[in-house]
């Protein structure tokens, strides 16, 4: 799986005018899941994200996790970060899972991070969607469950 994870002090997802998800300050997520992805990668991008300390502390050093600022997560499917650009000008899917298997996943890793108490709001899965984000920082991050980069 791979997530690109922006803090923000807020952000929304909407899907024909009508919001899906809506968070305050927390993290924006966009997750995609790859075709070699299983729930063990579920279990690691969902502990990875909740407990990455990206906040900062009384001392303004990024050493606090969304859990510990009680923030929120905003988490928005994203086959697109299985694109290779390599090659070419058009991108390829052929990294990116099945849309029946990538569901399954996505909503498994939102499942975990709700089980750790955290507030997590999620958009339409497999639909387009507008986001709407005041990015904190800005503060962004890449993360592969692979371990890629």
């Amino acid at each position: 799986m791979r997530a690109i994870v922006q803090r923000v002090k807020s952000a929304k997802v909407s899907v024909d005018g009508k919001t899906a998800g809506q968070i305050g300050a927390g993290l924006l997520v966009y997750l995609g899941v790859g075709k070699e992805d299983n729930e063990s990668d579920a279990a690691f991008i969902a502990d990875k994200i909740v407990n990455l300390r990206v906040f900062a502390d009384g001392n303004d050093k990024m050493n606090l996790s969304v859990k510990d600022v009680s923030g929120q997560l905003l988490i928005v499917s994203n086959f697109t970060l299985f694109g290779d650009c390599r090659k070419g000008r058009r991108p390829g899917f052929d990294l990116a899972a099945e849309p029946t298997i990538a569901e399954k996943l996505y909503e498994k890793t939102v499942e975990l991070m709700k089980a750790e108490s955290i507030d997590v709001q999620k958009g339409i899965f497999a639909v387009c969607m507008e986001v709407e984000s005041v990015n904190d920082g800005p503060v962004n991050f890449l993360l592969d469950s692979k371990r890629t980069f």
